[in-house]
């Protein structure tokens, strides 16, 4: 199956975030074994978004970019991986978007597993089923040792990339306000396959601030 190109990210962050589900995300080891998975579940994040990584790396009165932050990596190149630690924990993996110079990336919220499935179990030791092992983008950069060596590095080549889905692997995909976030919540903007059991089980934010108003 063919590897997507830098050109397929080279696009609105929302097409990409729509487009690469049902696609392969693939790792390849330090020795050679294969890991890869189904995207099942993406969120979107633009550079006008105030839940976006990069937020306040771009000058609005200006139009420039402010040369410290990691956030700025999200402006670079379509098709780099931007590798994050969340609340000092938890690898996450973005995919940037847009053409240079324009903020966006995709994060990769969940996968299904399809191939070194015994090795995702070794990263994943509390993981008790296949369904457990990366259905979470902490989860998932874990399962498929995802972390600090990988970030910024291009997703179009080993030893991580993605890839077409085969014949057949079209699925729907639905959307929700995002998960995790307590700015601009009310974007529609994760997109996933309706009940396939891989997707994380997470609560739109939307969804959990109307419930803390008592309006849910």
């Amino acid at each position: 199956m063919r590897i997507l190109t830098e050109k397929f990210y080279d696009r609105p962050t929302l097409e990409v975030a729509h487009d690469l589900i049902g696609k392969h995300l693939v790792r390849v080891l330090d020795d050679g074994a294969k890991l890869s998975g189904r995207i099942v579940e993406t969120e979107a994040y633009t550079q006008d978004d105030p839940a976006f990584h990069g937020w306040g790396i771009l000058d609005r009165e200006t139009g420039l970019l402010k040369p410290e932050g990691r956030g700025r990596d999200l402006f670079g190149k379509p098709g780099t991986a931007y590798v994050y630690l969340t609340y000092g924990v938890h690898w996450l993996m973005n995919v940037v978007t847009e053409r240079e110079g324009i903020g966006g990336g995709v994060l990769l919220r969940a996968v299904e597993p399809l191939e070194g499935i015994a090795s995702m179990y070794e990263r994943r030791a509390s993981a008790r089923k296949d369904i457990d092992l990366a259905n979470g983008p902490g989860k998932l950069a874990q399962a498929f040792a995802i972390a600090e060596a990988l970030h910024n590095i291009s997703i179009t080549k080993p030893p991580l990339y993605v890839r077409e889905a085969g014949a057949g692997e079209h699925p729907a995909v639905e959307t929700s306000c995002r998960i995790g976030i307590t700015r601009a919540v009310e974007f529609p903007w994760r997109f996933y396959v309706p009940d396939n059991p891989y997707v994380s089980r997470g609560v739109p934010s939307d969804i959990v601030q109307a419930r803390k108003r008592g309006r849910v």
